[in-house]
């Protein structure tokens, strides 16, 4: 992963990492060890599914870059549907809180995607390569006269 891409991930994985962490005292107080293991898990969850699409995002900019905001649009969905596929299928559970589960992975979800809005504008992206192989002349352009 280019440092750039790096740099964007970790952008977004710390505060999100940090809302988990406050969401677990928080759920820990009011639900007690049950509430701690169900943010944590949310905020696991939060931080591997979006950095899994951040990283399949990224990929298909590098290669496929006429798919990239295609892609962005399906993969967002995508994710938030599997999100709520992951909250359906944990929701009568008794490992954990499922009312912390569910807002530490909403609070988490937030806070990803505001990061990495955050980031995104903060990064000194290229929009056009710099082509390097020509010379110290610019290449004439248009019909000559």
């Amino acid at each position: 992963m280019p440092s750039n891409d790096a740099r964007i991930l970790a952008q977004a994985a710390v505060p999100t990492a940090a809302v988990g962490a406050v969401a677990a005292v928080v759920s820990g107080l009011v639900a007690g060890g049950k509430g701690v293991i169900g943010a944590v898990v949310a905020t696991l969850v939060v931080i591997l599914f979006m950095g899994i699409g951040l990283y399949v995002l990224q990929r298909t900019a590098k290669s496929l870059p006429h798919l990239f905001q295609a892609m962005g649009l399906m993969l967002y969905a995508a994710q938030i549907l599997l999100l709520f596929v992951f909250m359906a299928a944990f929701k009568n559970t008794t490992l954990f809180h499922p009312k912390a589960f569910a807002l530490t992975l909403v609070a988490g979800t937030l806070a990803w995607i505001a990061a990495q809005a955050r980031a995104h504008m903060k990064a000194k992206i290229l929009y056009v390569e710099p082509d390097s192989t020509t010379g110290g002349k610019p290449e004439k352009s248009g019909h000559s006269s």
